[in-house]
């Protein structure tokens, strides 16, 4: 039986291709000496420094404080068109929430409860978040294709919604930004906690810590814990 030929990239014979692959390949072995090590203060000679006008592009992020929201205004009554047009299809007509997309209104109460709702106005601690993720990433499919004007009105109008303002030709704009506060945002608190144990609050331990563990809770929300306990399956399954 014949030997088939070298499979070898269209118009390169293998006479050829073989000693360039290995000369490529001996060049990926070779280790990186002193010539191709970056010189003190003057990096490894690669790319060129990013423009200012590069530099705004990239730096769209909103703070709490307000830090970073671009100049713009806009009402909810101008935000409602926009909203049926860009969001209802997710969002649905009134900020409600479609099938099982985000609601961006209600849920005030529930948060307590065995199937909280969180949403801007029920949850959110910052009127920030909403201007920076719905500027970097909405409408689906169509990021950072909304003008500041049409953000701030489509934020005027999921204000409404949530009972947070109640005149649709409130204008909203980064002048007055501020001075809407979300209901939730007091239940926020700084946790200064350290990440993990620190050696002078004794050696952490790594091994039998207790002499038992226990299940203290049930991911009933989850759906994930079977309901019946008393089912032996439903207990080796947990196992």
């Amino acid at each position: 039986m014949s030997r088939s030929p070298e499979r070898v990239p269209r118009g390169v014979s293998g006479a050829r291709f073989a000693p360039a692959f290995l000369l490529l390949l001996g060049l990926a072995a070779t280790p990186l000496g002193p010539a191709c090590a970056a010189e003190p203060g003057r990096g490894f000679g690669l790319g060129r420094p990013a423009t200012a006008e590069e530099i705004r592009a990239w730096d769209i992020d909103v703070r709490p404080d307000g830090r970073g929201l671009p100049e713009g205004s806009g009402t909810a009554a101008e935000g409602e068109p926009i909203f049926a047009d860009k969001c209802a299809s997710c969002h649905g007509d009134f900020a409600e929430g479609l099938d099982r997309w985000t609601a961006l209104a209600g849920g005030v109460g529930t948060l307590q409860s065995d199937n909280p709702v969180r949403t801007i106005g029920s949850y959110w601690p910052y009127l920030s978040t909403a201007y920076d993720y719905i500027f970097r990433a909405m409408p689906f499919g169509n990021a950072q294709s909304l003008k500041p004007d049409e953000v701030y009105a489509l934020i005027a109008y999921i204000l409404l919604m949530n009972g947070i303002i109640a005149d649709d030709r409130f204008a909203l704009s980064n002048e007055n930004f501020n001075s809407v506060r979300l209901p939730n945002e007091n239940n926020f608190i700084e946790d200064n906690r350290p990440d993990t144990a620190t050696l002078k609050d004794g050696e952490p331990c790594m091994n039998d810590c207790k002499p038992q563990v226990e299940v203290t809770m049930r991911a009933r929300v989850l759906d994930v814990t079977p309901e019946n306990d008393d089912n032996g399956a439903a207990k080796r399954a947990i196992e």
